[in-house]
């Protein structure tokens, strides 16, 4: 007889995913299919228009732009990331966790604190600017609040740790005989990481960068602080169109489009971190 103590375990997880995540997905999905009423609210008519108005261009525009924004953020953290991650790795054991408990610090205060601080950092009046005054700079400063690089700074900021952490779990378990081996047969250090520890450690980067874009794709508080209204992302216009025009069929039909392709990029995820561990199983 089959031992069903693991599906006992995870039953209750998993009626907690079905029925906070799962059934509103659904119900989500199912609105899409409806229309707007006249003044609002829904009107429980068939239809197909608000998934064909998604791939409108302008709306197709602001799905690209994000992804744009999202993706940038992503490969800027994974690159700080990973370094810091390498760095910590490379620590006497007795230290990498001070210097980890450093990493997550900021996740300690709340996520708008955070992104407020970046306010007080980069507006005209802000330490940035005072420090450019008091080395001596004297020219207008390019306006650096309320733009698209502040979003992809403050996506960066908040979302850093998680990379860290994501490539940090390989990094820490890489086998060191290995490296050694390709530095004793005459390998610089540039070959052994590009050969040996990057490939080895693709999961924690796949992983750390999707878990970024994500993120970044339907964040609506970010651009919303940072870029000032002056463009919109895709998370800002579901925002809009849940609480502002109040129509929550075409919201509903963007969350639906903007899940799909989270769980894509999830999958894809996925599948190169299974990949890339049938490749470390076959070379050993």
């Amino acid at each position: 007889m089959a031992d069903r103590r693991p599906i006992y375990l995870m039953s209750p997880a998993l009626a907690w995913l079905t029925a906070f995540m799962v059934v509103p997905c659904l119900l989500i999905l199912v609105l899409g299919f409806f229309r707007r009423g006249i003044y609002g609210g829904i009107e429980y008519t068939f239809t197909l228009e608000n998934m064909a108005l998604v791939f409108d261009p302008l709306y197709a525009g602001i799905f690209l732009k994000s992804a744009v924004i999202a993706g940038l953020a992503a490969s800027i953290a994974v690159v700080i990331g990973y370094a810091a991650a390498y760095a910590i790795a490379s620590m006497p054991a007795r230290r990498q966790p001070i210097l980890l408990f450093f990493a997550v610090l900021p996740f300690w205060s709340n996520y708008l604190v955070r992104t407020y601080a970046w306010i007080v950092l980069l507006n005209r009046e802000g330490l940035i600017v005072a420090l450019a005054r008091y080395l001596g700079f004297e020219g207008e400063l390019p306006s650096m609040l309320y733009t698209e690089s502040a979003v992809v700074v403050g996506l960066v900021y908040n979302y850093l740790p998680f990379v860290i952490l994501a490539c940090y779990a390989p990094l820490s378990r890489l086998n060191t005989e290995i490296v050694e081996a390709s530095r004793d047969l005459g390998a610089s250090g540039w070959t052994t990481f590009r050969r040996i520890t990057l490939p080895m450690t693709v999961p924690g980067i796949a992983t750390g960068f999707v878990f970024v874009f994500v993120l970044s794709i339907g964040n609506f508080v970010t651009p919303a602080l940072l870029g000032g209204g002056q463009f919109q992302m895709i998370g800002n216009l579901v925002y809009a169109q849940f609480l502002t025009a109040n129509d929550w069929p075409f919201g509903a039909a963007l969350s639906m489009v903007l899940i799909a392709i989270m769980m894509g990029l999830l999958t894809l995820q996925t599948f190169a971190t299974e990949r890339a561990s049938g490749a470390r199983r076959v070379e050993g």
